[in-house]
């Protein structure tokens, strides 16, 4: 091999992770795959990054949380809230306003420009949910969603332990 060919990587040591089985890369395969028509088009089209949408969702459904709680529900890490909420401020799209009776809380709200974005973009997500469930019976996706709900107490749960 010479030295301009590219060497092949080195095989991990241990275990491999069995990729094509494993439920775990599933769920990634199925966020990416959810999330790719967002970053293709609709997230370019109203200069919008996905973690953004994701706040906007949350304001959208839970008016006035502030930051914590916003990374607490999208499971995102505070960085990339405060970051997903700096570019929502910088457009327009979110409001932050001291709380009157606990001045160090900053409660957040989508503005009128938020919500409005909020409702245009809503229609091809809804549309995008339903092609995801479809064939799903509703036994199905309610089984899922506790299933979903176990899964993320385990998460938050185990986080809490390694506190």
């Amino acid at each position: 091999m010479s030295d301009g060919e590219a060497r092949p990587a080195p095989r991990p040591r241990g275990r491999a992770l069995p990729v094509d089985d494993s439920i775990f890369f599933k769920l990634v395969r199925v966020v990416n795959l959810t999330a790719r028509p967002f970053s293709e088009s609709i997230g370019k089209a109203h200069r919008l990054s996905l973690n953004e949408w994701r706040v906007l969702l949350v304001l959208a459904n839970h008016p006035q949380v502030v930051a914590s709680e916003v990374a607490a529900l999208t499971g995102l890490d505070k960085m990339s809230v405060s970051r997903a909420i700096a570019g929502l401020e910088r457009h327009g799209r979110v409001v932050r306003k001291v709380d009157a009776e606990d001045r160090r809380r900053l409660p957040l709200r989508l503005s009128a420009a938020g919500a409005r974005l909020y409702e245009r973009i809503g229609v091809p997500a809804k549309a995008r949910e339903r092609s995801l469930f479809r064939g799903m019976s509703a036994a199905d996706q309610a089984r899922l969603d506790r299933l979903l709900d176990r899964l993320i107490d385990n998460l938050a749960a185990a986080d809490d332990a390694a506190a």
